[in-house]
């Protein structure tokens, strides 16, 4: 939860990965990862070959396409989490294939909305409510490689101006120094998470 918050209140788009699950309980997610993606304030588009390398990775790693594949995680800047047009064609397509599927969405002040879709069977899909699990075992919080990561793989893309690596828009405009620090929204919010 500490990496979700702290990928939402990095920029000022959208941002997207997949959830990585623990091997022995699917429902308990254990980390965010990103791909490559091009990302504005009301969508995000994940490069395929990125998502293939990715999923090359994890395989590899021997994960399970369940641990990896299964659960779509994004943020919203402003303060709704409920999906736009967009993210539900995108929930379907691509993950109408599989046998179950989430989206979650974080929005700000600590909005959520989270669904699963049951693909097999007679098929059906659920709001889910979701909890952080402070009894499982996590690693430390880690803001340099978070926004190494970040960096990497987040392109900015503006309609009126060419599209950019979230680092050229971090270095060369001033919509950060304007908006709080990203480290005081997300202990704000992991605060406010605490009440």
């Amino acid at each position: 939860m500490a990496k979700l918050l702290y990928l939402r209140d990095i920029g000022p788009t959208e941002v997207g990965g997949f959830g990585i699950s623990n091997e022995n309980d699917l429902w308990l997610v254990e980390d965010i990862q990103l791909v490559e993606q091009v990302c504005t304030v009301v969508s995000v588009e994940f490069d395929d070959d990125s998502v293939a390398d990715f999923f090359d990775s994890q395989v590899d790693a021997g994960r399970q396409p369940e641990q990896f594949a299964r659960i779509w995680i994004h943020t919203h800047p402003g303060a709704s989490p409920s999906p736009s047009g967009t993210d539900e064609e995108t929930f379907k397509r691509c993950f109408g294939g599989v046998d179950w599927a989430v989206m979650h969405i974080l929005a700000e002040e600590g909005n959520t909305y989270t669904r699963a879709r049951f693909n097999v069977g007679p098929g059906t899909e659920n709001r889910l409510r979701c909890r952080t699990v402070f009894s499982s075992e996590f690693p430390a919080s880690d803001h340099e490689e978070w926004f190494i990561e970040y960096c990497d793989n987040v392109t900015v893309y503006d309609p009126f101006a060419s599209s950019r690596t979230f680092a050229d828009s971090y270095y060369e405009s001033d919509w950060w120094e304007q908006a709080p620090s990203a480290a005081d929204r997300w202990s704000d919010s992991l605060l406010e998470a605490g009440r």
